[in-house]
């Protein structure tokens, strides 16, 4: 009797906490799973050296990119930086700012990206950065007056940004804190690659190569698109260290950021937090958000092939473990919220956990937990993970984690 009324408990506060009734909250009620297995090759070879790695990798990246993503273009070969504004002594003299322009071509409907940039104004030389995409615009991440209001594409046209919504979502970017403890901080708006509704694809960079196919790109795929083009820019920015760029996501840039991370190994740090389903959660556990829910939500964040899954996550070739391994043996973190059901927090341990078997592989330290840590105790090897207190959030808790984590696997003098 006692497991039951748990779990109605749990059930009614994550309704309470606005997560959608009619979903399993349970983790008695989770069903019996079998995950893919990550070291064994299509044709059933065991991966059993560093030597094997990167052909399975090269299979398991096709097939998230075929069946989860969509296949995204190159960098188009018109593309083109250039420098909007900046100032040596911004925030007081704490920060370099600079906002860049990146010109993605000539395609019809295909908008440009536009990059604020803090660095530390009193750096010695180039310094490690987070990148991460925002969700409202450059301007919420800071109060900074001099940020460029960034343009909105809205289901009814085109709208400017409001000077009201300026630093609105500040508390997710902890900017100064970040440039006092050596870092950079590199953010562009997600709709300037896509908008985030079901619009045919029309708007954004989707025109460059216009989805076609059910394994084409869709919205998560292009926003990681655009990562990997923001990072073109700032590995040529004198700046920043281009070798030591983070990339960063919160919720369904979360997912963005993993995805960046899996297909470009150029990231030097992969982090996510609270990505949920399709992020760092295990479709199969079907805790919290689902695969059909999602695709029936967000239809336009995945590859159409993704559909073909929804109530059948047990015929996916491929779980979440096998996207966060395929960072390796690159830094890894992965984050949760105690309140944040719908994210699956078990569901991301595991998957990290699962993820250490490639870590350990390639000479890597695995997360070595066998049971999810306690709310507010990380554990941080070559894979990382905490689950903090509270909700569906990055919180300054979470970058003072994120920014130690780099610490120890980026010493500087």
């Amino acid at each position: 009797m006692l497991p039951k009324l748990i779990a109605v408990g749990l059930a009614a506060c994550a309704v309470a906490l606005g997560q959608p009734a009619g979903f399993n909250y349970d983790e008695a009620a989770v069903p019996t799973y079998e995950l893919p297995r990550i070291l064994r090759s299509a044709d059933g070879t065991a991966v059993r050296t560093a030597a094997d790695w990167p052909a399975r990798r090269a299979e398991i990246l096709e097939l998230f990119q075929d069946q989860v993503y969509g296949a995204a273009p190159a960098a188009p070969p018109g593309m083109a930086f250039s420098v909007l504004e900046q100032d040596a002594a911004a925030l007081g003299g704490l920060a370099h700012r600079k906002q860049v322009r990146v010109e993605f071509g000539d395609a019809a409907g295909v908008s440009s990206m536009e990059i604020l940039l803090y660095t530390p104004a009193r750096a010695g030389g180039p310094v490690p950065v987070f990148l991460g995409l925002n969700f409202g615009g450059n301007h919420t991440v800071h109060q900074d007056p001099a940020i460029r209001l960034a343009d909105r594409v809205t289901a009814d046209g085109l709208e400017e940004g409001r000077d009201a919504d300026r630093g609105s979502r500040s508390s997710r970017w902890q900017v100064e804190m970040l440039l006092r403890r050596g870092y950079g901080v590199a953010t562009a708006y997600c709709a300037d690659l896509d908008p985030d509704f079901d619009d045919g694809f029309r708007n954004g960079v989707h025109p460059l190569a216009p989805p076609e196919d059910p394994g084409d790109w869709g919205t998560i795929a292009a926003w990681a698109w655009g990562l990997s083009r923001a990072l073109d820019y700032l590995q040529t920015d004198a700046r920043v260290a281009g070798a030591r760029v983070a990339v960063i996501g919160h919720s369904r840039l979360g997912k963005t950021a993993l995805w960046a991370g899996a297909r470009d190994e150029r990231f030097a740090m992969v982090i996510s937090n609270d990505s949920g389903c399709g992020g760092a959660a295990l479709s199969r556990r079907r805790f919290g958000e689902t695969v059909e829910r999602i695709n029936t939500r967000f239809p336009h964040w995945f590859a159409d092939n993704f559909s073909a899954y929804n109530g059948k996550e047990d015929e996916l070739p491929v779980d979440q473990h096998m996207l966060l391994a395929l960072v390796a043996p690159r830094p890894l973190y992965v984050a949760s919220a105690a309140e944040d059901l719908w994210a699956d927090p078990q569901g991301e341990f595991l998957a990290a956990r699962h993820a250490g078997e490639v870590y350990e592989l390639l000479g890597r330290r695995s997360l070595g937990a066998l049971q999810r840590p306690a709310v507010n105790e990380p554990v941080m090897r070559d894979v990382g993970y905490h689950i903090r207190a509270g909700k569906h959030d990055i919180t300054a808790y979470d970058w003072e984690r994120y920014i130690d984590f780099a610490d120890s696997h980026w010493p500087r003098d």
